[in-house]
């Protein structure tokens, strides 16, 4: 362990005690492996010295320049239990579209086993800050897909929903778009606007999906109907057939909240991700009349109760730390960006882009 000047952190050093700010949040947390990203977030908080770790760990695991080294010859940084549970979801997700597909029967024990593991790690799981790496764009439905599931299964605790609903509902926001394992790649992922017969035949989703849930004895109710009314809106304007709030099962209302947030965060091959927090203004919005809006509520509340010490990008590319919140503006909280206070409630050009670290 030693004290090093900023301006000798190398990329791939290894923090050795957690990055504090001026106001007293936790900037980056020991053990980080430094980047370029780490190193220009320290520049922009007047970091001057870091202490760093750079001798092999006990468990002998390469630190500092030797671990730089590793990833420079293509060598994977160690998973985290948490992110190990999510690529076995996502490899058997693929799965399970890939039977759909095929007119197999769904691998639902598998399934059920690797979303249990998943969830297993949900106290570590940060609806903001939680973006796995992708191999592909194309792979965006089964990452939307599981991140709806973790999603959903939070949203029914906070909503006060019987433990043994819990893993229900987490199903349902797994398989909920199972029902595009039928509907062609392509038109999934056409970059170019769609004609109103394709938008159509995507639009007949939930309900093959449904139709593929419908005889599973181990899925309740909720989840089939989940599957077929997620893209159901309380004032009626939804689909596949239009019902409207006193009709959509408890389930679904959850699993849209979170199946519209993570698509509309996760960047796709005809466009790019959306900020977080103007995706929760829009969710906010869509409480009117679309969403549930007693459950928008707690999730917007549950998502930005960590606000202050949280750094974040705001959209003009400036770096700050949140250091107060508004609850009745809670997307647009206080941000001090070298030491000046920038009100986004008032400064209505600016928000912020990415949710970089939490206190």
């Amino acid at each position: 362990m030693m004290m090093v000047p900023l301006a000798h952190v190398q990329v791939g050093d290894i923090l050795a005690k957690d990055v504090v700010t001026a106001q007293g949040g936790t900037l980056l947390r020991k053990g980080k492996v430094i980047t370029a990203r780490e190193l220009e977030i320290l520049q922009a908080f007047l970091i001057k010295h870091i202490e760093l770790e750079k001798e092999e760990s006990k468990s002998g695991e390469p630190k500092g320049d030797e671990a730089s080294a590793n990833r420079s010859h293509g060598a994977e940084e160690p998973k985290s239990g948490l992110l190990r549970a999510y690529s076995e979801s996502i490899a058997v997700l693929k799965k399970a579209f890939a039977d759909a597909a095929g007119g197999r029967a769904l691998p639902v024990f598998d399934i059920r086993s690797s979303l249990e593991q998943l969830l297993s790690y949900s106290s570590e799981y940060n609806i903001l800050t939680f973006m796995p790496k992708r191999k592909t764009d194309e792979d965006s439905l089964f990452h939307s897909s599981v991140m709806t599931a973790m999603t959903a299964y939070l949203l029914a605790q906070w909503n006060g929903f019987s433990r043994k609903d819990w893993m229900q509902i987490a199903l349902a926001g797994l398989l909920h778009d199972i029902g595009n394992a039928k509907i062609d790649r392509s038109l999934l992922q056409k970059s170019s606007s769609l004609t109103e017969a394709e938008r159509e035949e995507i639009r007949q989703h939930p309900v093959l999906g449904y139709q593929l849930v419908k005889n599973i004895a181990s899925l309740n109710e909720g989840v089939k109907l989940a599957v077929l009314q997620h893209h159901e809106r309380m004032d009626g304007s939804g689909y596949p057939l239009g019902v409207n709030g006193s009709k959509i099962h408890p389930y679904a209302r959850l699993v849209a909240i979170a199946d519209v947030f993570h698509a509309m965060t996760l960047r796709k091959t005809y466009r790019d991700a959306l900020s977080p927090y103007l995706v929760l203004e829009q969710i906010q919005q869509d409480a009117f009349g679309k969403l549930d809006a007693s459950y928008v509520r707690t999730f917007i509340d549950k998502v930005t109760s960590f606000h202050v010490g949280t750094v974040v990008r705001l959209s003009d590319n400036r770096i700050g730390e949140i250091v107060f919140s508004d609850s009745q503006q809670p997307t647009r909280p206080w941000v001090s960006v070298a030491g000046t206070i920038i009100r986004l409630p008032t400064e209505r050009h600016l928000h912020i882009q990415e949710v970089i670290s939490s206190s």
